[in-house]
Formats: structure tokens, C-alpha cells, sequence
């Protein structure tokens, strides 16, 4: 997050005047909503949380509701990209935690859709339509596992357990599951793993390196390119080859199961090391009886 910038939790009637100040010019400046759909009943009935640059400048805003919704979230233009949005919605997140409530819901604008998905926010029914824009249903389960049924929802829980991993990344895949890890957010989440520091390490664990070299995966060129990071194994053991499922986890204890990894349906969970603990240690002994996946390296792409 940039420098400078303190969230914090804040009073409401004490508050009320640079929330408002922020999300005006957010909402109803930028994105023309009516100036009488900012400001509801809910306000004074929420958590509110505001985010102020180094001189107290306050320059991102949002809250959560009585039904556990996060919404109003807002961060002025010349803010945006900072870290100061995530910042903001990682606090409301553990504010409905520590309230032991089960989930938290979200309308996301659908170009913000990518920037829920990577905190663990799962798309959910139809997109709707509110004060004129575009809006897309999304929740984040906060106690257990959420079950996942669809590729949204996959793409979705791929993407974040991608973004949130701190340096380490677990991939057991056939044939790097076409339709899910070359996804465009998963892709730019790999992509971001793989350069943002150089002590970032991805085990793969893959079944069938022929088919992925036909198939050409758009995975294969960041691999490739970036051979320090992404290391692959192919399973030499008849018990290991045997398995059908599919498995992505990281060293924050975020995993996403799925018994048949030809089918998208599965488990996940974050903040969950107790689970995702034995997978990794399932994972580990199957590399090691595993072969370097050489093959991979050579294609010219």
C-alpha cells in the first residue's frame, strides 16, 4: 500500500462529513449516480471504515451493513492502485470475522469484478442492474469451505488463491486444466506472483506433458520464461498416476479441491491451514517420487 496511508475504523456522526466528502465525488461526480442514492438509512447503522493519505487527507471510504454487506467502497481516482482499496475491504472483512458472521456479500460494478475475486469473493447469481450500472451478486465465506460448482466460481477461488499466496504456490493439474489456470485472471495473477519478488516458488505437478505441449497452453510461455520460479514434476509412481483430482493451494492457508480434475465442482477454503495443511503434505510426497518434467522446457514457444 502507499506510503502514508492509515484505515481505520471510524465513528459515523464523527466521520460523517469526509465519508461523504469521498464518496460523492466517487459516485456522484464521476459515475453520475443521483446525489440521493449515496446517502441512505443505512448509514448511520453501519461500520464504516476511511482511509487517509500521509497529511490526513481522507482518500478511500466503505462500510459494512447490519446483513453483512460491504458496500460504498471508494477510493478517489489519483488513489486508485495504491493498495488502498484492498486495504479497505481486508478491513471490513475482518470486522464480520471477528463478529463471527458466516459470510459477507458484496455488488460489485462488473469492471471490479477481478479486484473481489482476488480477496476470495465468489460470483453469484445473474448480473442485475443499480442507480444505472452494471452489477454482479458476489459473497465470501468466512467460516469453513465453500463449495464450488461452476468455471465462474473456479476462475473465481483460482484467481484469489493465486493472488494471496506469499511465496509459495501448489498446483497438481493432468493438463494445466484448460479453461481455468489459462484464464486471463488467473494468467495475470500467475504473472504477478511469478515477478513481484524472486524468492516466489510454484511447484506443478502435471500427468500428461504431451497433451499439454499439443494443446499449448498460454501457461506454458510464463513458465518457460520464467524457469526459477515454476518447477514441474510428471508422477513416475502407478498410485500417483492413478490420481483424478486436481489440487491448488498456497503457503497462507488457501486451498481449492477438486476430486475429479476433470470437472471444475469442488472445495475451497481460505485462511483455512488445518485443511490445507495434509494436502500440501500429499503434495510434497508426490513430487518427490516424481520425474523433472524436462520436455515442458524445450518447446519453442
Amino acid at each position: 500500500m502507499a506510503t502514508g496511508i492509515q484505515v481505520e475504523i471510524v465513528p459515523y456522526p464523527a466521520q460523517r462529513d469526509a465519508l461523504h466528502r469521498v464518496r460523492h465525488r466517487v459516485f456522484v461526480d464521476e459515475q453520475q449516480v443521483p446525489a440521493h442514492l449515496e446517502i441512505d438509512a443505512l448509514d448511520p447503522l453501519s461500520v464504516h471504515v476511511l482511509a487517509r493519505s500521509g497529511d490526513g487527507t481522507p482518500v478511500g471510504a466503505g462500510r459494512l451493513t447490519p446483513d453483512g454487506r460491504i458496500g460504498r467502497m471508494a477510493v478517489l481516482a489519483d488513489w486508485r492502485g495504491h493498495g488502498v482499496g484492498e486495504a479497505l475491504l481486508l478491513a471490513l472483512v475482518e470486522v464480520a470475522r471477528a463478529r463471527g458472521w458466516p459470510e459477507v456479500t458484496l455488488h460489485a460494478q462488473l469492471p471490479a469484478r477481478v479486484f473481489y475475486t482476488r480477496q476470495g469473493f465468489l460470483p453469484h447469481g445473474e448480473v442485475f442492474e443499480e442507480a444505472g450500472i452494471a452489477h454482479q451478486h458476489m459473497r465470501r465465506v468466512l467460516t469453513g469451505a465453500a463449495q464450488i460448482d461452476n468455471a465462474e466460481e473456479a476462475v473465481a477461488i483460482t484467481t484469489a488463491v493465486v493472488h494471496r499466496a506469499r511465496r509459495q504456490v501448489w498446483i497438481h493439474s493432468r493438463q494445466l486444466d484448460p479453461g481455468l489456470l489459462d484464464a486471463p485472471p488467473v494468467l495475470e495473477a500467475l504473472r504477478r506472483f511469478a515477478t513481484a519478488r524472486h524468492d516466489k516458488q510454484a511447484w506443478l505437478i502435471v500427468h500428461d506433458p504431451a497433451a499439454i505441449a499439443q494443446a499449448g497452453s498460454p501457461l506454458l510461455g510464463l513458465l518457460q520464461r520464467l524457469p526459477s520460479v515454476f518447477r514441474l514434476r510428471q508422477p513416475t509412481d502407478p498410485i500417483d498416476r492413478a490420481l483424478a483430482s486436481a489440487c491448488l493451494l498456497n503457503d497462507a492457508g488457501d486451498y481449492y479441491f477438486r476430486l475429479s480434475g476433470q470437472r471444475f465442482d469442488g472445495e475451497a477454503g481460505l485462511s483455512l491451514p488445518a485443511r490445507s495443511r495434509p494436502l500440501q503434505d500429499g503434495l510434497q510426497r508426490v513430487w518427490e517420487r516424481s520425474r523433472e518434467c524436462s520436455e515442458l522446457r524445450a518447446i519453442g514457444l
